[in-house]
């Protein structure tokens, strides 16, 4: 069957369909009402009382007139019953075509609304359908899909009713193919698809569509976790040739005798994740996912130590200069008496250095690289490279992922994340990695006091931060913008460091923003680690910066501006040393709803992963992850944060279906592989792979 075969297929409607992404009759089919109308209650004239919504009346036409004028000239059908009561049916527009297709004394059903003007009830435009046969009236009684719109299908005189006209001859005609396994949608209790299909678009009940979506949202959300099962098989190679020994001599030392507090359970956890991954003989493929502060880097520390234990080097790539800059000082710190070569690679190092750190690189004389995305560029090449981290992950591609791995024969990768991902996120977004989860915090720390206070509070507010830093802290204050906007009433950071240079003379005071090159933030930053600088005024771009123990005082002004987890990730800049941190949220005048709910959930918890959860329901998965580079499919049913549990079934089908059968090729799955191997080249397509 072809679309053409459709009556009153015009090519105008065939070009309406097509610009909606319909270009056969399976895609018509899929082509789901976004609404159903109840037309099952069918009332008599005589027994209406007072208004009512969705009912179905059956009279006979009495009279058709026009009345009014001008603006409210209109065409009126009074509908009457066998025992003399009536009801108005009013049109303001389009009523010629009832004057000239109806007439009195015709049996006709009006679907409504019915409204109480004057001494009258009436409904106004009301679906009018002639009655023949008593047997007639017994079809009226059902449920009405009511399919999506728009201007082209309007301009195409597309209506609802031919929308169902023709999904109802295609459901006739085409051979519906069910291609999920039988045991799957037993165990399950869903429909099979033609079965889904008539509930849908032809429901028997108003709670039947529901029960037949389950069915879609399940199938689209298994189909693409057996494409990222299947990724992970063939992305995943065996490393017969050089399977990581184990933890040695540099692991241990670091373990037992360099490093001055005890792991957290997490991280040793997290640990012993790795080390089982790197002695199984298959590539490891991990991401380790920690709060702000929950110690991420040292369980990288011991990762990139097993490496070398095993006579391998290692490369660790962060999203900006200064995140990599903290990175390559921390681990020359914690690893420095290992005696280890760990060198630094950014864009913007000179052309000398660069070229004795890549000859060091391909010749094995340095163990560890620290760097950018410079470290994926051509000309840097590995002599032995054999596990690569990647740090902030989401900030990068999938695409620069799988560059960072060719540059070594399969070397393991440990992605880190400091942004929690939600569970639903994770398994979609994620599905080709297996997941360490750090949730406490290293012992000793205190949690960061978080407060909202309005302009009125400002004075107090400076006192405090100023009796703060006389006891030796230091603070930073964030601004959405570096320069005033016209467009938007924010405070900007320039205009806001001069204020703060008014109010504290006697105190340095910094500004640190996105628009300064590289090396004037490195000054400014390095003068407030140092201390020199009391207080920093910054935009965002101190999210991802270094760790200063001193800065124990965050004021974010128009904080209403920011994302909930961008609010929580400015946050984690301060609470690193030992003082009692504060974070002052100062809203401006007007905050919304969504605003005032991501400042209480600020206030109320300092929970990475609860925070997690709430911004990804306020905004969407889109929106949270703020790139659509980041590799989340667009599932046309589903709803990864309504659909949980429904996620989390066809994560396991899915994939314990590809343990037993990778290729698909057992007989009851013959339909499933024909369906699947589409969907599995796209997303192998996406991923560099094709």
């Amino acid at each position: 069957m072809k679309l053409t075969d459709l009556p009153y297929l015009s090519s105008l409607r065939a070009q309406a369909l097509q610009k909606h992404g319909i270009d056969s009759p399976e895609d018509l089919l899929m082509l789901f009402p976004f609404r159903y109308i109840d037309r099952t209650r069918v009332q008599s004239l005589s027994s209406l009382q007072g208004e009512q919504e969705n009912i179905t009346i059956i009279g006979t036409i009495k009279a058709i007139r026009d009345a009014g004028f001008d603006r409210k000239k209109r065409v009126e059908i009074i509908l009457q019953d066998k025992q003399g009561a009536e009801v108005k049916g009013v049109w303001f527009r389009g009523g010629g075509y009832f004057k000239r297709e109806y007439k009195t004394g015709e049996q006709v059903s009006f679907f409504g609304t019915v409204r109480i003007f004057g001494r009258d009830l009436s409904m106004a435009h009301p679906e009018v359908e002639r009655i023949r046969s008593d047997r007639e009236i017994e079809t009226l009684k059902r449920i009405v899909p009511v399919y999506p719109g728009n201007s082209e299908f309007s301009k195409a005189r597309i209506t609802h009713r031919m929308l169902h006209n023709w999904i109802n001859r295609i459901l006739e005609q085409l051979p519906i193919q069910e291609f999920l396994p039988e045991s799957l949608l037993e165990s399950l209790s869903l429909p099979v698809r033609n079965q889904a299909f008539q509930a849908i678009h032809n429901p028997e009940t108003m709670e039947a569509p529901a029960a037949a979506l389950e069915r879609f949202k399940f199938e689209e959300l298994f189909l693409f976790e057996l494409s990222m099962a299947r990724l992970k098989q063939v992305c995943i190679e065996p490393l017969e040739g050089h399977r990581f020994s184990g933890p040695g001599s540099y692991t241990e030392t670091f373990l037992n005798d360099l490093l001055p507090f005890q792991l957290t359970n997490g991280q040793s956890d997290a640990l012993e994740d790795i080390r089982k991954d790197l002695t199984s003989g298959r590539q490891m493929h991990r991401l380790l996912q920690g709060d702000v502060g929950s110690g991420k880097t040292v369980v990288a520390a011991g990762a990139i130590l097993m490496a070398m234990d095993s006579g391998y080097q290692a490369v660790l790539m962060a999203p900006t200069e200064i995140l990599a800059e903290q990175h390559y000082h921390t681990l020359t710190r914690l690893l420095g008496e290992l005696n280890l070569e760990i060198r630094l690679l950014t864009g913007g190092q000179s052309s000398r250095l660069r070229r004795d750190l890549l000859t060091a690189i391909e010749g094995g004389a340095c163990d560890l690289v620290v760097g950018t995305h410079a470290v994926i560029q051509q000309g840097v090449r590995f002599r032995k490279l054999g596990l690569a981290v990647v740090d902030e992950q989401h900030r990068f591609g999938v695409q620069q992922r799988s560059a960072i791995l060719g540059k070594g024969d399969h070397p393991h990768l440990l992605a880190m994340s400091a942004t929690p991902i939600p569970r639903s996120l994770a398994m979609t977004l994620y599905s080709d990695l297996d997941l360490s989860t750090i949730r406490e915090l290293p012992a000793g720390r205190e949690p960061v006091r978080t407060a909202v206070r309005t302009e009125k509070a400002r004075d107090d507010l400076y006192r405090f931060l100023e009796q703060n830093i006389d006891e030796g802290g230091q603070a930073y204050i964030v601004y959405p913008l570096v320069e005033e906007s016209s467009a938007m009433d924010l405070k900007d950071a320039t205009l806001g460091l001069q204020k703060i240079q008014h109010r504290f003379p006697g105190l340095e005071a910094g500004l640190v923003h996105g628009r300064m090159s590289q090396e004037e933030k490195e000054h400014v930053m390095g003068r407030f680690y140092n201390g020199e600088l009391k207080i920093l005024v910054a935009t965002t771009v101190i999210e991802v910066g270094v760790d200063v123990p001193n800065a124990n005082v965050m004021i974010i002004e128009h904080a209403e501006r920011f994302g909930l987890s961008q609010l929580h990730q400015l946050r984690g800049r301060i609470g690193r040393g030992e003082r009692q941190s504060y974070c002052i949220l100062m809203p401006g005048e007007k905050v919304g709803n969504s605003a005032r709910i991501r400042l209480k959930k600020m206030v109320e918890t300092g929970d990475g992963f609860e925070i997690a959860e709430t911004d990804l329901k306020l905004r969407g998965p889109g929106d949270f992850l703020g790139t659509k580079q980041s590799g989340l499919p667009e599932f046309r049913y589903a709803d990864i944060v309504e659909d949980q549990w429904l996620l989390a079934r066809a994560k396991e089908s899915a994939w314990s279906l590809m343990r037993r059968d990778p290729d698909l090729s057992a007989p009851e799955h013959r339909e499933l592989a024909r369906v699947f191997e589409p969907v599995f080249r796209e997303r192998a397509a996406w991923f560099g792979l094709g």
